[in-house]
């Protein structure tokens, strides 16, 4: 039985971790339901600063990742890089060129899985 009176009942404490907050900044409204900002979209996991390679499609860039990888037998790197596409909310609208941060989100489409949270100067 539950008594309100009885004190050595331990509250639970939440294990989820905080949310990360991307800023409301003052600018253009969308009507993205994709749109971290002013949509419900929720964000999660890896974050990449990097920068936009095309921008053709509507709503979606693609950003290139270049890593080095070390090859042991030859003690030598190589070059390689990833494409990734990214969904490009409206208010954001990111262009060819541009230095975009990126963060993961679910599965927007077969492709995208990750969103353009803001541009970097």
């Amino acid at each position: 039985m539950f008594m309100e009176g009885n004190k050595s009942k331990k509250e639970k404490v939440s294990s989820v971790p905080k949310k990360q907050k991307v800023s409301k900044k003052q600018g253009k409204e969308c009507n993205d339901k994709n749109c971290p900002i002013h949509g419900s979209l929720k964000l999660r996991g890896r974050i990449f600063t990097e920068k936009v390679v095309s921008a053709k499609s509507r709503r979606s860039a693609i950003i290139e990742i270049n890593k080095l990888n070390y090859i042991q037998k030859y003690e030598r790197y190589e070059k390689r890089k990833t494409r990734l596409q990214v969904h490009n909310p409206d208010c954001i609208n990111a262009k060819k060129g541009d230095t975009v941060k990126v963060k993961e989100c679910r599965p927007i489409s077969k492709t995208k899985h990750f969103v353009i949270i803001e541009k970097v100067k």
